[in-house]
């Protein structure tokens, strides 16, 4: 999350732009995105700089060459004339950056069509001065930063771009626990937020495998995560994620996943991790016919849903976010597809998560969705927990809380009981997580929501006995006339 203090700076640079003459939203979001990713690049060659350094090597996979020290970040915001400095930046830097990745990378593929439209010498530099003072750390403040810009425009309820926010995002991951060996799919991938927190999970448990040989790191850099969005911006943006998170060319394509033209592609992933869109639903005619097959219906959630199950490998597994409502939906389409999770995959587990967790862009209830495609069935025991709190406060606000305590963070205990699911067995349905039994789902028209099999405990309130309160009242009225007593005699 990213504090009041960099949110105030987005709002002045925001208003630069806006009174320098650029008004369309997503523009600015594009423009200062390009900024924010050169100003990374050179962050990123400073690092790999001061490891040469120490270690008196050359530097390892440098960023700019001798020859273009002039296009960093640290060297043209000190140039001081606001007019060479744009010349730098939109003849010099802007090529440079269209030029990174492979030739033939999704990168290059999408940045083909970006375009530097900052209008004038006088916004670039004092857009250039603000973007300075934001830290930009390892966390990908990028990213933070663009969830922040998002909630600002007013479409952003309708087209549904919201970003997952990191820790559920991480907590996905850690649960999934991807592997070298994986192929990972996020078919609405917006800014990549899924692909990139997957590939920092495997750079960090699993380098020594990944980076063993020319082959493996080929494989993890070409072949292991890919991303469907149709929105170039998107497109464009989750590249640029991939590539500062140190992945050369994921297969990143502009593909509407539930459409027809699409229908081919199945049976490829062994992971998928996403948070489709829910608002919306589609024409019949221009959807899938295969997923129509699957469950008849328009709404967007359902379908992506049959969808994940048609891209999964069997043995694959899935975690993604899921409306509340597609866990205890009554129409036909909805308890479909539940039965088909629950009958013929396996449904593994269900966390319910508390509706300020998108806030302050959405107040919607969601829950996390785990399952493995068999084609076969497997599903024994699910596993609920009730996720009452996520770290952070559940209004607008969204501040940190002190995640030592349970109360303020249940992330950690919902990763540690997933990872010992044999010591949930004896767990009461009084209690924040149970398991429950597939026959009992099956009975209840497999309706997922938690509160169908959690037990709420009523505590007894005892109240004292009628008399009993008249009996105290009368002593304090009388004490009351007394005191009034008391109080004529004063003022006779």
């Amino acid at each position: 999350m990213i504090t009041g203090t960099i949110k105030s700076q987005v709002d002045r640079i925001w208003d630069a732009f806006w009174s320098g003459g650029i008004s369309n939203p997503l523009e600015v979001i594009e423009q200062m995105t390009y900024l924010l990713f050169i100003k990374r690049l050179d962050e990123i060659h400073s690092v790999r700089e001061k490891k040469a350094a120490r270690l008196g090597k050359p530097i390892e996979e440098p960023v700019f060459s001798p020859e273009q020290q002039n296009l960093r970040w640290s060297v043209f915001k000190q140039l001081g004339d606001a007019a060479t400095l744009f010349d730098v930046v939109a003849n010099q830097v802007f090529p440079f950056i269209k030029t990174l990745g492979e030739a033939d990378s999704t990168y290059a593929t999408h940045m083909k069509d970006a375009r530097f439209t900052i209008p004038s010498p006088a916004l670039l530099a004092k857009v250039v001065d603000m973007l300075d003072a934001i830290p930009m750390d390892d966390r990908d403040t990028k990213g933070d930063l663009y969830e922040y810009m998002l909630g600002k425009i007013a479409s952003a309820g309708q087209n549904g771009q919201f970003r997952t926010p990191r820790h559920i995002i991480k907590l996905m991951v850690e649960m999934m626990a991807p592997k070298p060996a994986d192929t990972i799919c996020d078919p609405a991938c917006g800014t990549a937020g899924f692909l990139v927190a997957a590939a920092e999970h495997l750079q960090h448990h699993h380098s020594n495998e990944i980076y063993t040989d020319q082959a493996s790191a080929k494989r993890f850099n070409h072949d292991t995560f890919h991303g469907f969005d149709f929105d170039s911006t998107m497109l464009r943006v989750g590249s640029m994620n991939m590539l500062l998170h140190g992945v050369e060319n994921p297969a990143i394509e502009n593909r509407d996943s539930l459409s027809e033209s699409h229908a081919g592609v199945e049976g490829q992933f062994s992971l998928i991790l996403a948070n489709p869109p829910f608002a919306g639903s589609l024409d019949y005619e221009s959807t899938a016919q295969d997923l129509q097959r699957m469950v008849k219906t328009k709404k967007t959630e359902l379908l992506f849903l049959a969808l994940f199950l048609r891209l999964l490998k069997p043995g694959g597994r899935a975690a993604v976010i899921v409306p509340d409502g597609v866990l205890f939906g009554s129409s036909k389409a909805h308890k479909t597809l539940r039965q088909m999770l629950v009958e013929g995959q396996k449904l593994d587990a269900i966390i319910s998560m508390p509706s300020g967790v998108f806030r302050p862009y959405a107040g919607v209830s969601t829950a996390i969705l785990l399952f493995t495609k068999t084609n076969s069935g497997g599903t024994d025991k699910v596993w609920f927990y009730d996720m009452r709190a996520d770290g952070y406060s559940l209004d607008d606000k969204r501040n940190e809380l002190d995640q030592a305590k349970h109360q303020n963070d249940n992330l950690p205990d919902i990763l540690s009981r997933w990872q010992n699911l044999a010591g949930e067995v004896e767990r009461e349905r009084t209690e924040q997580s149970f398991l429950v039994p597939k026959d009992e789902i099956a009975g209840t028209d497999y309706d997922l929501s938690i509160n169908r099999y959690k037990q709420v405990v009523h505590e007894v309130v005892e109240y004292e006995s009628p008399a009993k309160i008249i009996a105290e009242l009368k002593v304090l009225e009388a004490e009351i006339a007394k005191g009034t007593a008391e109080l004529e005699v004063m003022l006779g």
